[in-house]
């Protein structure tokens, strides 16, 4: 079984702004790092999110989604 790690930027309406999606555990942690550390502190207070999840197909990573190799 192999995992995917999958980062997502979400805005306060819950759209999809920026997703990533890896193979490289420590990658998906910079990567999340980095999504967060970008949000200004008004997006913060607005409602936006960055979340990491696992699955384990690459048919569960949303569309459009860049895959780092």
């Amino acid at each position: 079984m192999i995992k995917i790690w999958v980062n997502e930027q979400l805005d306060p309406s819950g759209l999809l702004y920026a997703c990533i999606a890896c193979c490289n555990e420590q990658q998906a942690i910079d990567c999340c790092d980095s999504f967060e550390l970008n949000l200004t502190q008004q997006q913060k207070r607005a409602g936006w999110l960055v979340r990491r999840s696992v699955v384990s197909s690459w048919r569960d990573v949303p569309a459009g989604a860049l895959e780092l190799g």
